[in-house]
Parts: C-alpha cells; sequence; structure tokens
C-alpha cells in the first residue's frame, strides 16, 4: 500500500514540474510572449543590424600619444637562510607478545634509531633585485567617449594594443579595453 501511494506521489511531481518547465501551468511566474510585442529593436530604418553596444569597460576616442614606462628595480638586502642539519639520535620501543591466557607474556626491547634534524638559519645577508614598478604601457586619448570635454586621458593598455595605437596616425580613432587607469 506504501510503495503505491509513493508511485502516484512521484508521477504527479513529475507531472506538476513538466506543466511548470513548458508554462502550461497559467499560474506560474512564467509568461507567454505575445508576438504583438516583438518590435525591430537592433535594426535602423534600413533593415540592416546594427552592432551591440561597446562594453562598459571599454573606452572610444581619438588617439594622442602612448607611453611606454620600462620597469623601475633597484638592489636590494634580505638574509641569507641555510639548511643546517645535525645528527640525533632516539629511543624506538618495540613489544611483542605470546602466549594465550595465562601463560600470555610480553617482551619489551629499545634499540636506538639515527635521524637527521634539519632547520633553516640566517647566515648573512644576501643582494637581489627588488621591483618597483612593473612595466607598464599607456595610451593617451582625447574626445573619450564622444565628450570633448574629456581629452588627455592616460589608459594603461597591453603590449598589443600599444603596438596598434603606436602604429597609428595622430588623431585617430581607437576603441580598446584598458586594463587600468592613469600612467
Amino acid at each position: 500500500m506504501f510503495g503505491k501511494r509513493l508511485l502516484v506521489a512521484g508521477a504527479t511531481a513529475v507531472l506538476i514540474a513538466g506543466l511548470g518547465a513548458c508554462g502550461g501551468g497559467g499560474g506560474g511566474g512564467s509568461r507567454g510572449v505575445d508576438p504583438g510585442d516583438v518590435t525591430d529593436v537592433g535594426q535602423s530604418s534600413a533593415g540592416t543590424v546594427q552592432e551591440p553596444p561597446p562594453s562598459p569597460d571599454t573606452v572610444s576616442g581619438l588617439r594622442d600619444s602612448v607611453r611606454h614606462l620600462a620597469a623601475k628595480t633597484t638592489r636590494a638586502t634580505r638574509p641569507h637562510l641555510v639548511r643546517k642539519c645535525t645528527s640525533a639520535t632516539r629511543q624506538v620501543r618495540h613489544t611483542q607478545r605470546t602466549g594465550t591466557g595465562t601463560h600470555r607474556t610480553t617482551r619489551t626491547w629499545y634499540t636506538t634509531e639515527r635521524y637527521q634534524s634539519c632547520k633553516k638559519v640566517r647566515s648573512g645577508t644576501e643582494t637581489y633585485t627588488r621591483t618597483i614598478r612593473p612595466q607598464r604601457w599607456c595610451v593617451s586619448l582625447d574626445n573619450v567617449d564622444g565628450d570633448t570635454a574629456r581629452d588627455d586621458l592616460w589608459y594603461q593598455v597591453t603590449p598589443a594594443t600599444y603596438g596598434k595605437a603606436r602604429d597609428a596616425d595622430e588623431h585617430a580613432r581607437m576603441e580598446f579595453t584598458p586594463t587600468g587607469t592613469g600612467c
């Protein structure tokens, strides 16, 4: 009797889920699309499809100038660590049980085990090259996003975008996704 109820409940759940997914329930949050509501969004009067709007991270403007800043490094010192090992020993306990019942005996003996104990210890200092400022490629734009008041804005870009900007003519229209602002 219990198995039959479980089977009916399972079939009912599958039927309700199927109707809900197809939008046949009517009372759910899904709505059918009225064909009269569809408009010619994204098409111009000539009937051609317009390009999607650029990503919000993308900037466009007129190329002003380019700048490459090399990485800035300096010499610095830090503690020099070396691995120092010492030999050591420890006692290891061994037991062996033999017999059963009242004739049970336990034999215990110890052995000496050798091992290496290693630690990193400071031994003077070492010099190394520390990077103060990473390498940057920058492009300056005028008339950013069509706003004539936004001139001479610097953007950090990838080396590939920098190469395109360097080869482009002065005041050529450019569009790219910057990796950062300022330079």
